[in-house]
């Protein structure tokens, strides 16, 4: 039996009510419903988004498909298909950087795998499809160089740091300019400096998200927030009591230059152990949690001790962390979450175009 013949105004109205996820406009505004066919009680969109919302593009279609199936007639058929849309980022902050959405990596204290887990959300962003960087800001302890394999220093071509690329994705890192072993004693203004010119003077591209690692001090935070409009911040931590007292001092200082605290990330959760398959909490499991429900910051997930995770950190070859089946789902989450929470307030915001784009559509 079939359904009743659907109306195509209707069908066009409830379109317009649906809102990108990037921007938080309406699609149809955006000109991103690049076809509409009606055939009886047969519907089929074909909907254009962009790389920014790549990770969760199924759930994007799944959710006008159950948007349009839940406000037609009963027995109408839904068919939501995907296209690219192509939508360049505008610069932004004084640098002029063409990106997106730029994410600040930080913990309270050294020593719960905040380069791991930066690498990881960098690298799962990046597979999902998005155009993603790596900004390696720890002047301090920059260790994203050997984690990623990475030997050498960049090229600098005409005064512009050209960075190396990993499997097509950028990466820059203080550690690929000052000689291994030397230490770094910037402060204040020389400190500023430096993460000055790794912003205006590195070549970039055009990119989706750029995954920053400020120490856990506020001096980089400080020279970020003057210099990016940083989308958001994301707190890694350790179960144990101490780690989350750090964690929460991180979550205070982003706060204070203004920083959101988009999400929080529990680490080294617990041990599987991978003959007996039994759990170990080594450092206890689950406070993380508990204090972004009590401080109101979003739960992105846990990464469990995984041996393979460390032993191709210490070889070089973090790249391949999603190449182990038993790791990879929990990696994984951690980039679709972070961005379920930029899309959710995006959204929220539907904040109108500025005014170098009045009248585009993007």
């Amino acid at each position: 039996m079939t359904g009743e013949p659907v109306n195509r105004q209707h069908i066009e109205k409830l379109l317009d009510g649906f809102k990108d996820p990037e921007t938080g406009r309406s699609i149809v505004q955006l000109e991103q419903v690049h076809d509409l066919k009606i055939d009886g009680n047969k519907v089929v969109v074909t909907l254009g988004l962009t790389t920014y919302c790549a990770p969760i593009w199924p759930e994007i279609q799944s959710e006008l498909a159950s948007w349009l199936r839940s406000n037609t007639p009963e027995g109408t058929e839904i068919e939501v298909r995907l296209a690219l849309e192509e939508r360049p980022p505008q610069k932004m902050g004084e640098m002029g950087l063409a990106i997106k959405s730029v994410i600040a990596v930080g913990s309270g204290k050294g020593g719960v795998g905040k380069s791991t887990i930066a690498v990881s959300l960098a690298r799962g962003l990046a597979r999902a499809g998005a155009r993603v960087g790596l900004l390696d800001a720890d002047v301090y302890g920059p260790s994203i160089p050997h984690l990623l394999g990475i030997q050498g220093k960049p090229q600098i071509v005409e005064n512009r740091i050209r960075p190396v690329s990993v499997d097509g994705m950028p990466v820059m890192s203080m550690g690929l300019l000052v000689p291994s072993g030397e230490a770094v004693a910037w402060r204040g203004p020389m400190l500023h400096g430096a993460i000055t010119q790794f912003l205006r003077d590195t070549e970039w591209g055009a990119l989706d998200y750029l995954i920053d690692m400020p120490p856990g001090t506020g001096d980089v935070a400080l020279s970020l927030s003057q210099l990016l409009p940083l989308s958001g911040a994301v707190v890694v931590c350790t179960p144990q009591d101490v780690a989350l007292l750090d964690a929460v001092k991180a979550i205070a200082m982003f706060r204070k230059v203004k920083i959101d605290v988009v999400g929080m990330i529990e680490n080294m959760s617990y041990f599987l152990c991978p003959d007996c398959g039994s759990r170990h909490e080594i450092f206890g499991s689950g406070g993380a949690k508990v204090k972004a429900d009590e401080l109101g910051i979003p739960w992105l997930g846990e990464v469990p001790l995984n041996i393979q995770m460390r032993i191709q950190g210490d070889e070089g070859k973090a790249a391949g962390y999603f190449d182990d089946d038993a790791i990879a789902p929990y990696l994984e989450t951690l980039g679709r979450n972070l961005v379920r929470q930029l899309v959710a307030r995006r959204r929220a915001e539907a904040a109108l175009p500025t005014l170098p784009i009045l009248g585009h559509p993007g």
